[in-house]
């Protein structure tokens, strides 16, 4: 269809296509706003290349930053697993290994307390020792004061002669002069007679201690021994002489004396001694001692005495008491008696065996125990050497080992 609007140039006559001209213009003006637009467009596919490409290299650097930082992530959280998984080992370890402290403390605590029973002991000894040693220091006090005594006796002996010569000269002073002068013999013998019967009342309280009177034939003091039941048990007889000289002929006498009183053992108490003895000690049957000793020979021989009655004594009836003894020995009650104390014995015996076998089967348990904890520890040094190294973690149990 041909176009309408078409005019004619004046000029020349030449026809325009009006429309054509139109749509050449807006063909022109809309080329010119696409290559503008075009041009915009490319300017800013460029710009947007430029920035793609730019948020590509972020995005790379971006990404290979957040692929370092997980693999950091990564080996800080396996560092950190294994480092849980460690302490979580390391504590059960640890509570184990407290556990067993408390054992051994335990253990300590029995033996501190079988220390102390053993320095209980040793102090008991020590005082044990240190009663010896009392004893034998008072011993030795009551052996001084035994000396003293003795030489007591011996002034007291002195001073009652000087009291009788004292007596003596009040009766008569031209009398006592002249015995003082030469030195009475009877009377001298006879403070030596009163302080022996003295003597004996005081060391043998619950004996009978019987005074010859002058003129009767027999000996000076005749001593009858009781026991603790108050049965008399024998007799000693005492004979004083106080002269400077020793006769012979008073042991004949005094066994005379002896056979006559139904004595079993006669002393001589002397202020001389026989030419061949020294001190105290038997002649022909009959004791001799001096005055300052006849305390401790009395003591002596009146124990003699005692035993050689409970000696007769327990030989009576003997059949009778073998035949007593015969049938407690066979009895029941003695079988019940000893089997109670064989019985005792096996008991404390186990016990004690038993005890031994248990504690060495605990020990052997431990020791299996700390095996196996050095070995898992010794597993669990080796992980985190692997892991972390050892410079910077100190897992050591045992120091340097």
């Amino acid at each position: 269809m041909m176009s309408t609007n078409k005019i004619k140039c004046p000029n020349c006559g030449t026809s325009i296509d009006i429309d054509e001209i139109l749509s050449h213009q807006a063909e022109e003006k809309y080329k010119k706003e696409f290559d503008a637009k075009n041009a915009d467009f490319d300017a800013k596919v460029k710009i947007f290349e430029e920035n793609r490409s730019k948020a590509q290299e972020e995005y790379k650097q971006k990404l290979e930053i957040d692929r370092q930082k997980i693999s950091k992530e990564e080996a800080d959280k396996a560092k950190l697993q294994a480092n849980e998984l460690f302490q979580l080992q390391l504590k059960n370890q640890q509570e184990e290994l407290e556990k067993r402290k408390k054992e051994v403390v335990e253990l300590k605590e029995k033996e501190l307390a079988f220390l102390k029973r053993e320095e209980l002991l040793k102090e008991k000894e020590q005082e044990l020792d240190l009663q010896l040693q009392r004893k034998l220091k008072e011993e030795r006090t009551l052996l001084e004061e035994k000396i003293t005594k003795q030489e007591q006796e011996k002034n007291d002996l002195r001073f009652k002669e000087y009291e009788k010569k004292i007596e003596q000269t009040q009766k008569a002073l031209d009398e006592a002069q002249r015995k003082a002068t030469q030195g009475s013999m009877q009377l001298q013998g006879e403070v030596q007679e009163l302080a022996l019967e003295a003597l004996l009342k005081e060391a043998f309280p619950f004996d009978l201690i019987e005074e010859v009177s002058k003129g009767v034939r027999g000996a000076d003091c005749i001593q009858t021994v009781r026991n603790n039941f108050g049965q008399p048990c024998g007799k000693i007889i005492y004979e004083s002489k106080r002269t400077q000289a020793f006769a012979n002929d008073w042991i004949e006498k005094l066994k005379t004396d002896m056979r006559a009183k139904s004595a079993d053992i006669a002393v001589i108490v002397t202020q001389t001694m026989p030419k061949d003895m020294d001190h105290f000690g038997e002649k022909n049957g009959i004791w001799v001692c001096t005055y300052p000793e006849v305390r401790a020979l009395s003591h002596v021989l009146r124990n003699s005495v005692l035993r050689v009655f409970a000696v007769t004594k327990s030989q009576e009836n003997k059949g009778d008491k073998m035949h007593l003894l015969y049938d407690y020995l066979t009895s029941h009650e003695f079988n019940e008696q000893w089997k109670a104390i064989r019985e005792g014995f096996l008991s404390m015996k186990q016990s004690i065996d038993t005890e031994r076998n248990a504690m060495e089967k605990l020990w052997k348990a431990r020791e299996k125990q700390l095996e196996k904890i050095l070995l898992n520890a010794s597993h669990i040094s080796g992980s985190i050497e692997g892991i972390a190294g050892m410079e910077n973690i100190d897992l050591k149990l045992l120091g340097d080992e």
